[in-house]
């Protein structure tokens, strides 16, 4: 995610924003044409040809609507991706809370050693944390393993080589590991639904983020607006130049930049668990999951991370 801020208005405006690197070849290639078409009506009279503006009036209102709605449209999937790895959070948080408190010895247990107890809690409370890092892998299409293995025994990493889906496998482990805690008398059994509600919460956020990684914007819609931004902006010099003379390269180069840039960043936040600099910052809420959970374990946590060229990964 993108998250440096400028100190500026001017620094803004001058420096800011991640489109630009997108959509510059587009943009100065409609320049480039409006440019020649411009020269073009000046040297070579015959070739004069002009459609008016009207066209382009009639087109450019629903053309702006459309790429309104469009924008909206990723902006909800990205705002609701971010709330669901915002309840993620709280739910890992709360979870944690209630495994180390509601585990505890009952008079039936045979086995009463706290140190069993919280090598049963801590080893919970790991498979928590991989759940989180596993969750991100999976929504970015990337190998859990290595950070699996860093995070879990690597016997207990192991389990889930060959798993499909490695979120819900680990989320089945912890649930086995819940039963083993009642079978032991560890927990009482009214506290097992609390637990089992928060497993339920953690199954429904991985559900929506898998309904918004599986279920784009339908492919038909965001070809026809690039089809219909590309030709607008093509024919633009045709309709301009009788008007506004030399400026027409001027004034089709801002129109250009404006129109393809909000193309652009419809395309950048649809799918918001990516590595683009505008996607969700999944590795750093990931990070601040884990520092959480395992300072509640009385462990070392994990270096925060920090933005590198503004970003946060």
């Amino acid at each position: 995610m993108f998250v440096e801020k400028r100190s500026s208005w001017i620094a803004t405006v001058a420096l800011g924003g991640t489109a630009l690197p997108h959509i510059w070849t587009r943009t100065l290639t409609v320049t480039a044409i409006s440019v020649a078409v411009t020269v073009a009506y000046r040297e070579v009279p015959a070739l004069h040809y002009s459609i008016t503006t009207t066209p382009f009036v009639l087109i450019g209102l629903p053309l702006g609507i459309f790429l309104g709605f469009r924008n909206n449209t990723a902006y909800d999937r990205f705002w609701e991706g971010r709330k669901l790895w915002g309840s993620l959070v709280n739910t890992a948080r709360s979870l944690t809370r209630q495994i180390l408190t509601l585990i505890e010895p009952q008079p039936e247990a045979e086995e009463k050693a706290p140190e069993a107890i919280r090598a049963h809690e801590t080893a919970m409370v790991h498979m928590l944390i991989a759940y989180v890092h596993s969750l991100r892998h999976h929504l970015r299409g990337s190998n859990p393993f290595s950070t699996l293995e860093r995070v879990l025994p690597v016997q207990e990493a192991a389990l889930f080589r060959g798993e499909s889906n490695v979120p819900i496998a680990i989320l089945q482990r912890i649930a086995d590991l819940m039963v083993e805690a009642r079978r032991k008398h560890w927990i009482h059994p009214l506290h097992v639904p609390v637990v089992e509600q928060s497993l339920t919460a953690l199954t429904d956020i991985q559900g929506g983020c898998e309904r918004i990684k599986s279920t784009p914007i339908p492919y038909s819609y965001t070809v026809l607006m690039h089809r219909i931004v590309a030709v607008y902006c093509g024919l633009l010099p045709f309709g301009l130049d009788e008007t506004i003379g030399w400026a027409t390269p001027v004034v089709v180069l801002f129109v250009s930049y404006a129109l393809f840039g909000l193309d652009a960043i419809g395309d950048e936040i649809e799918q918001p668990f990516g590595l683009d600099p505008n996607d969700l910052p999944l590795s750093t809420i990931s990070r601040a999951i884990e520092a959480n959970l395992r300072a509640r374990l009385g462990e070392e946590p994990p270096p925060l991370f920090e933005p590198r060229d503004g970003v946060l990964p």
